[in-house]
């Protein structure tokens, strides 16, 4: 295996989970960072970084000290000798799992293979992908043969993005091998700079399916308060208070209703549903959570057309305010957001729809989704709205005076329950 003193590493996909990775091994290693997306690298070269996960002084300071090398030149990697790949693991339209991104890096990757190498896999996948799959285009591409002449790890990510608190440092990492020499060097190499250590798993398989078991047990226990807040606006009680109740037995496990958007939730658990199917086993709960979870932004506008209804004020031609575009507070973040859903259906009645988010790229918004969103708060001082939804809680919308925005009998909907009680008509 490799000396610690001579690793050099290289980081293929500077989003995300790349670019803090990259930052992390550079204190300790020489460092590359490759995304075949020239701009992303371009910006990141001015300390520009748009996900808002670095700090621009310690990449500014990683860069003039040479530690860190970024490019998008995949030839800058030929002196590696342990790869990181870190690059999404989307699904397509009909949610199935798109592998292409990591297949070509894989590709990238075995063209710049030498004997002794490690090629560690951080993208959330399947069990068996990174055997299966990945490791058939590293021989292909190099023309050497696996866990003889280089090995393989794998250690899922577990970036939130926006989350000061849990960053790429400071969590537990799970780590695994090819071999037990293989998974040895893994261990050592995460324990080298994280300053809580690794979970080492038996296998490659059993890390794989680690990751995938974290986020689809929370969109399962997102989809059980999801539809008790259904049944509970049904029944003309607050969700809220329920949960506050229940949340006294010691052993009760706290959640609430949600949107639940992003790369990670709201995409990894189809990864599992898929490979279940193969192996012949439907998977009932994993398959109605994503069906539930995926439908509440379509709920949250029907919700809020019914309380305009009861309110008596028409639907048609509304002007209707929805707070936030991203997936999550304070984040860029807008990948997978259902708030996208809550716009269409509510476009089916009116026109007059004004987005507001502070956070997100407003060019890339109307390129990816064909919605225009506003991104300037001050802007909305002097207008009137007949409704509005909560449906982000950027810390710039918690001190808006909304009901002056509007004002009754206007409907304020609350989908992140953060608002006063005196301030809103009805929360999710």
């Amino acid at each position: 295996m490799i000396k610690a003193e001579d690793i050099h590493i290289g980081i293929v996909g500077l989003g995300y989970v790349g670019l803090p990775l990259s930052l992390l091994f550079s204190k300790r290693y020489p460092t590359v960072g490759y995304d075949c997306n020239s701009r992303r690298v371009a910006e990141l070269l001015q300390a520009d970084d748009t996900t808002k996960e670095t700090d621009a002084t310690q990449l500014q300071q990683a860069l003039r000290d040479g530690k860190l090398t970024l490019t998008d030149k995949s030839n800058a990697l030929k002196d590696c000798n342990v790869y990181i790949v870190a690059v999404p693991t989307p699904v397509d339209c009909n949610n199935h799992p798109d592998l292409e991104p990591l297949i070509g890096a894989s590709r990238t990757v075995g063209g710049l293979l030498s004997k002794g190498d490690i090629v560690v896999y951080e993208s959330t996948v399947y069990p068996g992908v990174t055997e299966d799959v990945c490791v058939p285009q590293l021989e292909a591409e190099s023309g050497l043969v696996y866990n003889v002449d280089f090995f393989v790890g794998y250690s899922p990510e577990r970036v939130n993005p926006a989350d000061t608190e849990h960053t790429v440092e400071t969590i537990v990492k799970v780590t695994s091998g090819s071999t037990p020499e293989a998974a040895d060097f893994v261990d050592r190499l995460y324990n080298s700079v994280l300053l809580n250590g690794t979970h080492k798993a038996p296998s490659i398989r059993v890390a794989e399916a680690s990751k995938i078991v974290e986020n689809c047990q929370r969109d399962v226990n997102i989809a059980f308060v999801n539809e008790l807040a259904k049944i509970f606006a049904a029944m003309g009680i607050d969700t809220g208070d329920v949960l506050a109740a229940a949340s006294t037995k010691w052993n009760f496990i706290r959640m609430t209703p949600g949107l639940v958007g992003g790369h990670c939730i709201g995409v990894d658990p189809y990864y599992m549903i898929e490979k279940a199917q193969v192996y012949g086993v439907l998977p009932r709960i994993m398959s109605d959570a994503r069906r539930l979870n995926d439908d509440m932004g379509s709920y949250v506008a029907r919700q809020l057309i019914h309380h305009m209804n009861l309110g008596g004020i028409a639907v048609k031609d509304a002007r209707i305010l929805i707070l936030g575009f991203s997936f999550k507070e304070n984040c860029p973040d807008m990948r997978n957001t259902k708030v996208a859903d809550i716009y269409h259906t509510l476009s089916q009645y009116t026109n007059a729809i004004t987005v507001l988010d502070p956070w997100v790229d407003v060019v890339r918004a109307q390129r990816e989704y064909g919605i225009d969103v506003e991104s300037d708060v001050d802007a909305m001082r002097g207008k009137r709205f007949d409704a509005a939804i909560l449906a982000v809680a950027h810390r710039q919308f918690l001190s808006m005076d909304i009901r002056a925005l509007v004002p009754r009998p206007g409907i304020v909907y609350d989908v992140k329950r953060c608002l006063p009680r005196q301030v809103v008509d009805a929360r999710l």
